[in-house]
């Protein structure tokens, strides 16, 4: 009884360190992905009052554990029955990324209505006469919908990269509900830091003097500029990771890359390589803007017509 409750230990644990090993090496693929997520939600949850900041993001993370409960399975499943089709998900995915990218660069030098909107939101939360519950819950709601856009791709990169492994399927069950358990954690734990950081730095200026007071100061001054800093290298990571994910599954121009790079070494060879991902994703994004913006404003002048009807 003994030897075999040893056995059974052992197994246990040789089971975990697989799926700790498998975590890490899909975890890494899906990394990219993490720091336009974490900008985007911390972006997209400013603008509230202070004392409800927490609880909206605990909202919204309740969401995203909902999302991934739905996400995870559907992925497996596909993975189980459809193999075949996991490639065209994340290549979908991939020119999701690169149109979110290139939606961002346009919106920066040709900023539309939608995003003079959402910079007036901060006044909206602060208004008297503004229906804070309704405007909380667009919030969530919007939020949750995005995390659900961008977990279904970083479930789906995770998810490709354990298939190149021989697993069993329990394994591979464990593997990406850890994989996605961890992101959820992270992203959300590292958007309350964020969005609470200049709260704290405001606080410790103003009840504090001495050492506190100038890390206060310097919290004050710090979260902008990493909010800034991670929405760039989020912005970044989609053309880098969307692209790269279009150069794998289109052999013909992941052989001109791999050509092109043949002979370079180092950091040299990692820099073409990395151009050639951006140059790719950079023209994934402009097709899909072409095809999808049209699209967009046709449903939204049906949406305002059936309003009006109504």
């Amino acid at each position: 009884m003994a030897v075999s409750f040893f056995a059974l230990f052992d197994d246990i644990a040789s089971v975990m360190d697989d799926v700790a090993m498998l975590t890490k090496v899909a975890t890494k693929k899906t990394a990219g992905v993490l720091g336009d997520d974490l900008a985007l939600n911390a972006y997209q949850l400013t603008g509230l009052k202070a004392k409800r900041e927490l609880p909206v993001i605990w909202a919204v993370t309740k969401g995203s554990v909902i999302n991934k409960l739905i996400l995870v399975p559907v992925a497996l499943l596909m993975a189980a029955f459809l193999p075949w089709a996991v490639k065209y998900m994340l290549m979908i995915g991939g020119a999701y990324l690169c149109y979110e990218g290139t939606e961002k660069v346009l919106h920066l030098l040709f900023p539309h209505e939608d995003e003079k909107e959402r910079q007036n939101e901060h006044k909206i939360a602060n208004a008297e006469n503004v229906d804070l519950v309704a405007f909380e819950r667009k919030k969530i709601k919007g939020a949750i919908r995005t995390d659900f856009i961008l977990s279904a791709e970083i479930v789906v990169i995770a998810l490709n990269e354990l298939l190149k492994f021989d697993l069993s399927q329990a394994i591979r069950i464990a593997s990406l509900s850890v994989i996605a358990l961890l992101i959820t954690v992270l992203v959300y734990g590292t958007v309350a830091v964020i969005v609470k950081m200049d709260d704290v730095g405001l606080y410790w200026r103003e009840k504090y003097e001495g050492v506190l007071d100038a890390i206060g100061r310097g919290l004050l001054w710090f979260a902008p500029r990493m909010l800034k800093t991670l929405s760039i290298v989020g912005t970044a990571a989609m053309f880098i990771v969307g692209g790269h994910i279009w150069v794998e599954g289109l052999s013909f121009i992941h052989h001109a890359i791999a050509g092109w790079t043949a002979n370079l070494q180092g950091v040299v060879g990692w820099l073409v390589s990395t151009l050639g991902d951006v140059g790719v994703g950079v023209l994934v994004g402009l097709a899909a803007v072409a095809i999808i913006t049209p699209l967009v404003k046709l449903w939204r002048r049906m949406r305002a017509s059936d309003a009006t009807n109504e």
